[in-house]
């Protein structure tokens, strides 16, 4: 049988498929300074993606920040398959099984117990609009129904649902939807990159839970609960903080009786140096969501684990007080299967220890970027390396893009900041690759 190459698969992709956040217009101004590649893929293959005519591409990002251990990676793979012949779905209302229970005991136990419950859903937006009417629902069941606002910080994202868009502070996001929204109450943001001169990140950090705290002190009868990306927020530009901010808001919130929510969604699963990027402030949150990379990068799946003490005010003879919220796949055995089968590599394979000894590599591959006057803030924390360049280019991810992958390595930045979010499994000759391919796409980029 004959196989189509990539304009076939182009061509057909662009008549059928509507593609997520996504101009679909600039998917065919090819040679214009906007356009955007659309890439066919044909397999994937450890840390490498091949498209229909043989190309290939170095994942620098993941994914979209999802693949953990490498595409068709064989021990997820193995699991899966045996899954398939087991179980592939049953409702979770009034059934159980046994992927979904070990599951939700495994990750109990990875935050010591704190949290012991596990509402589960498919993905990080769902997992936010959980969390979000738990904690609402929660003060309302023990008679504090005046407890219903939010607050978020400055550049959070937390997804693009209704409910996940109150508290996203993007106006790309959420100003086309705004008539939809009931949004949240935004403080200051911790990156330090807004430091003043002479401020270290743990000022910046101090200065912004100040901020937090006065509007506690004002508002904190009507506040539910403040939602975080633990020691990073992603699409705001890899906007990196100090661990102290999650200390001080963790008092404040217990202070002030404010849920603390933690979405790990990006930043968990071992990303950041720990399991979980909270972990880093010696903190628990109240409610924690995790998606993305908890099955691997493999199946939708997205988690929010909770308290004793949330949970019990949920419990009552009457319906009403249940927490009311469901989707058809809710624990989907496969997707849980798959999350199992990504915990036993990192048990088996001490994954956290060599995430370490990988994220002081890229740190050297990326080191030589320090001398570039075209780069600002280069930093990173675990295996997430980031910085900025200071150009009024519009179309400067774009070129930057095009220009990566010509030279073979997927990497597409967020506005003007470039960030690697590679697989753990990339050896020291892909981050080299990574590193090169970096320094030819930035000078090609602004060359341009």
């Amino acid at each position: 049988m004959a196989h189509s190459g990539n304009a076939d698969w182009l061509a057909r992709s662009q008549a059928a498929v509507w593609h997520p956040c996504t101009q679909m217009r600039h998917h065919a101004r090819s040679g214009s300074p906007e356009h955007l590649p659309l890439v066919p893929i044909a397999r994937g293959s450890g840390a490498w993606l091949y498209d229909f005519d043989g190309k290939r591409y170095l994942d620098g990002i993941s994914s979209w920040w999802t693949n953990l251990f490498g595409h068709a990676n064989p021990r997820i793979n193995s699991a899966l398959t045996e899954q398939l012949e087991t179980l592939e779905h049953v409702m979770l209302a009034g059934f159980t099984h046994q992927p979904v229970v070990e599951l939700s005991e495994r990750l109990s136990a990875l935050t010591g117990g704190a949290l012991g419950h596990a509402f589960y859903a498919s993905d990080g937006a769902s997992a936010t609009e959980i969390a979000l009417k738990m904690s609402c629902h929660y003060w309302r069941n023990v008679g504090r129904p005046e407890k219903d606002r939010f607050l978020c910080l400055a550049g959070s994202y937390h997804g693009e649902t209704v409910g996940a868009l109150a508290v996203t502070d993007m106006a790309i996001f959420r100003d086309a939807y705004a008539p939809l929204v009931r949004g949240a109450t935004v403080v200051p943001s911790p990156d330090f990159r807004l430091g003043e001169p002479g401020e270290t990140p743990g000022d910046v950090a101090r200065r912004a839970a100040v901020a937090l705290e006065q509007h506690l002190e004002a508002h904190g009868e009507a506040t539910a609960a403040l939602i975080v990306e633990p020691l990073i927020q992603g699409a705001a530009g890899m906007a990196m903080h100090d661990p102290e901010y999650l200390r001080l808001a963790r008092a404040l919130c217990d202070r002030f009786e404010v849920h603390l929510i933690c979405d790990e969604i990006a930043v968990g699963c071992g990303r950041t140096g720990t399991f979980f990027a909270h972990e880093q402030a010696d903190i628990r949150p109240d409610l924690m969501c995790l998606s993305k990379g908890i099955s691997g990068g493999y199946l939708p799946l997205s988690v929010v684990l909770c308290s004793d003490t949330l949970y019990a005010a949920f419990l009552d003879d009457s319906v009403a007080r249940a927490f009311l919220h469901s989707h058809s796949y809710t624990g989907n055995p496969l997707a849980c299967r798959a999350a199992l089968a990504t915990l036993d590599i990192f048990d088996s394979d001490g994954v956290i220890a060599v995430n370490r000894e990988k994220a002081a590599k890229i740190a050297a591959a990326l080191a030589p970027l320090a001398a570039n006057p075209q780069v600002r803030h280069l930093r990173q924390r675990g295996m997430i390396a980031a910085f900025d360049v200071p150009t009024d280019d519009p179309w400067f991810a774009r070129k930057f893009y095009r220009a990566a992958l010509a030279r073979e390595a997927l990497i597409r930045p967020i506005g003007n900041t470039v960030y690697l979010m590679p697989p753990y499994i990339v050896t020291d000759t892909e981050i080299a690759l990574l590193g090169t391919a970096i320094q030819g796409a930035l000078d090609e980029a602004l060359s341009a």
